[in-house]
């Protein structure tokens, strides 16, 4: 547990190091559109790895595909550092079971009362619960990812693929500039600052999504659907969409609800790469609006 516990807080504090030193060097004008380009395309990769990768395939097996896309998926994921992907899918399972209960590893209602009680649940909620992790997801919640060696095979390459999510922005970086000062700051925009950044959205769902925003569906639960964290998370923001309709590859239920995420499996669905794609059908999402 203790280790658990420094490696959580190296996950958290080095990229926060990192995103202080990107502000700092901007004094200087130590960006460009190479490292604009290098911080969002990595922010994008990094984040459909979780988005598409963990939580929509891995956790809520929402749609199909083939061995290969799976391999993908879970090399993204891990570059995103919020875990091994088995890890993570207990984690999240957990959660979904006991949603807002005692039980769940990241819920912000179960802190007390008043001022200061909101306060530690938001802490809590938001990371953490991943400093001094008390609930963590068990084995029980993955035994089906457990029979498959090559997901087991990726979880425990987590740290190659975290070690390959910093390489690849500090050698864009340095091909792309010519320069050594190109691979830092490929290392810093395109890794640290793009980490710090995932990961703060991420935990948000945790925390902001079971606080602020709307609820149309009826849940056992706080889950909310918040429009900002809709957009900077591609789609998990419709967190009360989720919640209401878990295996569903589609977040964003209404036509104005961005979710990047799903156009990204709908793109691929239509060309084979994805298959059985679960979306819960009109009547369904009708039939569990509040009334």
């Amino acid at each position: 547990m203790f280790k658990l516990k420094l490696v959580n807080l190296a996950a958290v504090l080095i990229p926060f190091i990192g995103f202080g030193a990107a502000l700092v060097l901007l004094w200087g004008i130590a960006f460009n559109w190479v490292y604009l380009g290098l911080l969002v395309g990595m922010y994008l990769l990094s984040a459909i790895g979780v988005t598409i990768g963990y939580h929509r395939f891995f956790t809520h097996r929402s749609f199909k595909t083939s061995r290969p896309m799976v391999f993908i998926l879970a090399a993204l994921g891990s570059m995103a550092v919020e875990g091994p992907v088995l890890q993570w899918v207990a984690d999240h399972r957990r959660h979904h079971q006991h949603s807002d209960e005692e039980g769940d590893p990241h819920s912000p209602h179960l802190h007390g009362a008043g001022i200061w009680g909101s306060i530690r649940g938001m802490w809590h909620a938001h990371l953490g619960w991943l400093i001094n992790p008390g609930v963590k997801g068990s084995m029980r919640y993955i035994g089906d990812l457990r029979k498959d060696k090559l997901i087991r095979r990726m979880s425990k390459l987590f740290p190659l693929w975290v070690f390959i999510g910093l390489l690849i922005p500090a050698v864009l970086g340095g091909i792309l500039t010519w320069s050594w000062a190109g691979v830092f700051l490929g290392f810093l925009w395109g890794g640290l600052v793009r980490i710090f950044l995932l990961h703060h959205v991420t935990w948000s769902i945790n925390s902001v999504c079971h606080i602020w925003g709307q609820q149309p569906y009826d849940t056992r639960d706080h889950s909310r659907n918040n429009v900002i964290m809709g957009v900077l998370a591609l789609g998990e923001g419709w967190h009360n969409n989720h919640h209401a309709f878990q295996s569903s590859a589609r977040h964003g239920l209404r036509w104005w609800q961005f979710d990047l995420s799903y156009v990204i499996i709908f793109a691929l669905s239509k060309i084979g790469v994805v298959y059985d794609v679960r979306v819960p059908s009109r009547e369904r999402i009708i039939a569990k609006l509040k009334a």
